[in-house]
Protein backbone atom coordinates (compact mmCIF):
# COMPACT_ATOMS: atom_id res chain seq x y z
CA UNK A 1 0.00 0.00 0.00
CA UNK A 2 1.13 3.58 -0.57
CA UNK A 3 0.23 6.63 1.24
CA UNK A 4 -0.63 9.23 -1.24
CA UNK A 5 -0.42 12.31 1.38
CA UNK A 6 3.06 13.27 1.31
CA UNK A 7 4.32 11.60 -1.61
CA UNK A 8 5.91 12.93 -4.95
CA UNK A 9 4.06 12.50 -7.70
CA UNK A 10 4.26 12.81 -11.90
CA UNK A 11 1.57 12.38 -13.84
CA UNK A 12 2.30 12.46 -17.70
CA UNK A 13 -0.50 13.84 -19.59
CA UNK A 14 -1.33 15.97 -16.86
CA UNK A 15 -2.74 19.45 -18.73
CA UNK A 16 -6.35 18.36 -18.89
CA UNK A 17 -8.91 15.43 -18.57
CA UNK A 18 -8.00 12.36 -16.01
CA UNK A 19 -4.39 13.69 -16.12
CA UNK A 20 -5.50 16.67 -14.62
CA UNK A 21 -8.36 15.31 -12.78
CA UNK A 22 -5.39 13.30 -10.90
CA UNK A 23 -3.60 15.96 -10.31
CA UNK A 24 -6.30 17.76 -8.41
CA UNK A 25 -6.83 15.01 -6.78
CA UNK A 26 -3.62 14.18 -5.45
CA UNK A 27 -3.27 17.24 -4.10
CA UNK A 28 -6.48 17.21 -2.52
CA UNK A 29 -5.31 13.93 -0.65
CA UNK A 30 -2.16 15.63 0.77
CA UNK A 31 0.64 15.06 -1.77
CA UNK A 32 3.61 16.85 -1.14
CA UNK A 33 4.30 17.84 -5.10
CA UNK A 34 2.96 16.74 -8.25
CA UNK A 35 4.47 17.34 -11.36
CA UNK A 36 2.43 17.07 -14.47
CA UNK A 37 3.34 16.57 -18.17
CA UNK A 38 2.39 17.77 -21.20
CA UNK A 39 4.50 18.41 -24.38
CA UNK A 40 3.88 21.68 -23.59
CA UNK A 41 4.22 22.44 -20.50
CA UNK A 42 2.52 26.10 -20.58
CA UNK A 43 -0.65 24.25 -21.21
CA UNK A 44 -0.55 22.56 -17.25
CA UNK A 45 -3.06 25.22 -16.11
CA UNK A 46 -2.95 23.81 -11.87
CA UNK A 47 -1.51 26.42 -9.97
CA UNK A 48 0.48 24.17 -7.70
CA UNK A 49 1.29 21.70 -10.37
CA UNK A 50 5.08 21.68 -11.55
CA UNK A 51 4.92 22.22 -15.29
CA UNK A 52 7.34 19.96 -16.81
CA UNK A 53 7.75 19.00 -20.62
CA UNK A 54 7.46 15.71 -21.91
CA UNK A 55 7.13 14.11 -25.29
CA UNK A 56 6.85 10.24 -23.92
CA UNK A 57 7.77 8.77 -27.43
CA UNK A 58 11.54 10.43 -27.06
CA UNK A 59 13.59 8.59 -25.30
CA UNK A 60 15.93 12.24 -25.04
CA UNK A 61 12.90 13.86 -23.57
CA UNK A 62 12.15 11.17 -20.74
CA UNK A 63 15.37 10.98 -19.91
CA UNK A 64 15.43 15.03 -19.22
CA UNK A 65 12.12 14.63 -16.72
CA UNK A 66 14.01 11.88 -14.58
CA UNK A 67 16.67 13.96 -14.46
CA UNK A 68 14.29 17.13 -13.60
CA UNK A 69 12.21 14.99 -11.42
CA UNK A 70 14.41 13.14 -8.78
CA UNK A 71 12.30 12.90 -6.45
CA UNK A 72 9.50 11.20 -7.63
CA UNK A 73 7.88 8.32 -5.41
CA UNK A 74 4.71 7.83 -7.34
CA UNK A 75 4.52 7.58 -11.55
CA UNK A 76 1.21 7.88 -13.18
CA UNK A 77 1.49 6.76 -16.76
CA UNK A 78 -1.55 8.83 -18.24
CA UNK A 79 -0.89 10.21 -21.50
CA UNK A 80 -2.01 8.58 -24.60
CA UNK A 81 -2.91 8.61 -28.12
CA UNK A 82 -6.20 7.44 -30.20
CA UNK A 83 -5.55 6.75 -33.73
CA UNK A 84 -7.94 3.85 -34.03
CA UNK A 85 -6.20 2.68 -36.96
CA UNK A 86 -8.13 -0.09 -38.98
CA UNK A 87 -5.73 -2.72 -39.28
CA UNK A 88 -6.60 -3.90 -42.89
CA UNK A 89 -7.29 -0.25 -44.10
CA UNK A 90 -4.95 2.30 -42.67
CA UNK A 91 -1.61 3.22 -43.10
CA UNK A 92 0.79 0.82 -40.94
CA UNK A 93 2.77 3.85 -39.49
CA UNK A 94 -0.90 4.83 -37.65
CA UNK A 95 -0.70 1.44 -36.24
CA UNK A 96 2.98 2.02 -35.27
CA UNK A 97 2.02 5.31 -34.01
CA UNK A 98 -0.28 4.42 -31.98
CA UNK A 99 2.04 1.88 -30.19
CA UNK A 100 4.72 4.18 -29.74
CA UNK A 101 2.37 6.55 -27.68
CA UNK A 102 0.27 3.79 -25.76
CA UNK A 103 3.03 0.90 -25.27
CA UNK A 104 6.02 2.08 -26.06
CA UNK A 105 5.92 5.49 -24.10
CA UNK A 106 4.98 4.49 -20.90
CA UNK A 107 7.65 1.46 -21.06
CA UNK A 108 10.18 4.65 -21.70
CA UNK A 109 9.04 6.50 -18.91
CA UNK A 110 8.84 3.87 -16.43
CA UNK A 111 12.34 2.46 -17.14
CA UNK A 112 13.59 5.98 -16.60
CA UNK A 113 11.59 6.76 -13.51
CA UNK A 114 11.83 2.97 -11.36
CA UNK A 115 15.90 3.76 -10.62
CA UNK A 116 14.30 7.36 -9.48
CA UNK A 117 11.35 5.43 -7.41
CA UNK A 118 13.91 2.68 -6.08
CA UNK A 119 16.28 5.35 -4.62
CA UNK A 120 13.70 7.42 -2.63
CA UNK A 121 12.70 4.43 -1.09
CA UNK A 122 10.06 2.74 -3.31
CA UNK A 123 6.41 4.06 -4.30
CA UNK A 124 3.31 2.78 -6.73
CA UNK A 125 3.15 2.91 -10.92
CA UNK A 126 -0.32 3.91 -11.99
CA UNK A 127 -1.29 2.88 -15.70
CA UNK A 128 -4.11 3.98 -17.42
CA UNK A 129 -5.81 1.40 -19.49
CA UNK A 130 -8.97 1.53 -21.04
CA UNK A 131 -11.96 -1.13 -20.99
CA UNK A 132 -11.11 -1.16 -24.93
CA UNK A 133 -7.75 -3.49 -23.50
CA UNK A 134 -10.34 -6.11 -23.68
CA UNK A 135 -12.26 -5.74 -26.39
CA UNK A 136 -11.01 -5.15 -30.14
CA UNK A 137 -13.71 -2.03 -31.16
CA UNK A 138 -10.87 0.18 -31.88
CA UNK A 139 -8.29 -1.37 -34.39
CA UNK A 140 -5.19 -0.37 -33.04
CA UNK A 141 -6.21 1.79 -30.18
CA UNK A 142 -7.31 -1.36 -28.60
CA UNK A 143 -4.60 -3.23 -29.51
CA UNK A 144 -2.09 -1.09 -27.96
CA UNK A 145 -4.12 -0.62 -24.56
CA UNK A 146 -3.95 -4.41 -24.58
CA UNK A 147 -0.15 -4.72 -24.85
CA UNK A 148 -0.44 -1.79 -22.29
CA UNK A 149 -2.61 -3.98 -19.63
CA UNK A 150 -0.15 -7.42 -20.82
CA UNK A 151 3.27 -4.42 -19.42
CA UNK A 152 1.53 -3.31 -16.90
CA UNK A 153 0.86 -7.08 -15.54
CA UNK A 154 4.41 -8.11 -16.29
CA UNK A 155 5.62 -5.36 -14.17
CA UNK A 156 3.68 -5.70 -11.51
CA UNK A 157 5.76 -9.24 -10.62
CA UNK A 158 9.18 -7.45 -12.27
CA UNK A 159 9.11 -4.77 -9.28
CA UNK A 160 7.11 -5.94 -6.75
CA UNK A 161 10.79 -7.26 -5.04
CA UNK A 162 12.44 -3.30 -5.93
CA UNK A 163 9.80 -1.96 -3.42
CA UNK A 164 7.67 -0.77 -6.03
CA UNK A 165 3.97 -1.88 -6.24
CA UNK A 166 1.49 -1.50 -9.72
CA UNK A 167 -1.78 -0.90 -10.41
CA UNK A 168 -4.19 -0.57 -13.62
CA UNK A 169 -6.68 1.35 -13.98
CA UNK A 170 -9.83 0.67 -16.64
CA UNK A 171 -12.18 2.60 -17.64
CA UNK A 172 -14.78 3.28 -20.15
CA UNK A 173 -15.96 6.54 -21.57
CA UNK A 174 -15.00 9.65 -19.34
CA UNK A 175 -16.22 13.26 -19.81
CA UNK A 176 -13.37 15.05 -21.10
CA UNK A 177 -12.72 16.55 -24.71
CA UNK A 178 -12.21 13.08 -26.40
CA UNK A 179 -15.22 11.79 -26.21
CA UNK A 180 -17.22 14.87 -27.31
CA UNK A 181 -19.77 13.72 -29.50
CA UNK A 182 -20.24 10.21 -28.43
CA UNK A 183 -23.56 9.50 -27.15
CA UNK A 184 -23.43 7.10 -23.90
CA UNK A 185 -23.12 7.43 -20.13
CA UNK A 186 -19.84 8.97 -19.25
CA UNK A 187 -18.31 9.01 -15.72
CA UNK A 188 -16.39 12.26 -14.66
CA UNK A 189 -12.70 12.68 -14.48
CA UNK A 190 -12.93 13.47 -10.98
CA UNK A 191 -14.94 10.25 -9.67
CA UNK A 192 -12.23 8.22 -12.31
CA UNK A 193 -9.00 10.03 -10.12
CA UNK A 194 -10.74 9.39 -6.88
CA UNK A 195 -11.03 5.69 -7.50
CA UNK A 196 -7.18 5.43 -8.79
CA UNK A 197 -5.96 7.17 -5.61
CA UNK A 198 -8.17 4.89 -3.57
CA UNK A 199 -6.76 1.71 -5.97
CA UNK A 200 -2.85 3.19 -5.28
CA UNK A 201 -3.86 3.58 -1.16
CA UNK A 202 -5.33 -0.42 -1.19
CA UNK A 203 -2.23 -1.89 -3.07
CA UNK A 204 -5.25 -2.86 -5.97
CA UNK A 205 -4.00 -4.89 -8.87
CA UNK A 206 -6.61 -3.09 -11.04
CA UNK A 207 -9.17 -0.07 -10.77
CA UNK A 208 -12.67 -1.18 -12.94
CA UNK A 209 -13.87 2.40 -12.62
CA UNK A 210 -17.41 2.03 -14.38
CA UNK A 211 -19.71 -0.22 -14.60
CA UNK A 212 -18.91 -1.08 -18.37
CA UNK A 213 -15.44 -1.91 -17.53
CA UNK A 214 -16.77 -4.30 -14.30
CA UNK A 215 -19.38 -6.07 -17.36
CA UNK A 216 -16.94 -6.35 -19.84
CA UNK A 217 -14.02 -7.56 -17.28
CA UNK A 218 -16.55 -10.20 -16.22
CA UNK A 219 -17.04 -10.91 -19.37
CA UNK A 220 -13.64 -12.04 -20.30
CA UNK A 221 -14.43 -15.81 -19.20
CA UNK A 222 -17.85 -16.47 -21.50
CA UNK A 223 -17.86 -16.92 -25.14
CA UNK A 224 -16.20 -14.35 -27.58
CA UNK A 225 -19.61 -13.74 -28.89
CA UNK A 226 -20.77 -12.64 -25.68
CA UNK A 227 -18.87 -9.59 -25.99
CA UNK A 228 -19.10 -9.20 -29.92
CA UNK A 229 -22.70 -9.74 -30.70
CA UNK A 230 -22.21 -8.79 -34.79
CA UNK A 231 -20.11 -11.81 -34.72
CA UNK A 232 -23.27 -14.04 -34.29
CA UNK A 233 -25.32 -10.99 -36.14
CA UNK A 234 -26.11 -13.30 -39.55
Amino acid sequence: MTAIEGSVALVTGGSRGIGRALVEALYERGARKVYATARDPRTVTHPDAVPLALEVTDPGSVAAAAEQAQDVTLLINNAGASVNANFLDSPVEDVRREFETNFYGPLLVTRAFVPVIERNGGGHILNVHSVLSWIGLAGSYSASKAAFWSQTNSLRLDLKPRGIDVTGLHVGYVDTDMTVGVDAPKSTAGSVAAQALDGIASGAYEVLADELSRQVKAGLAADPAALYPQLTAA
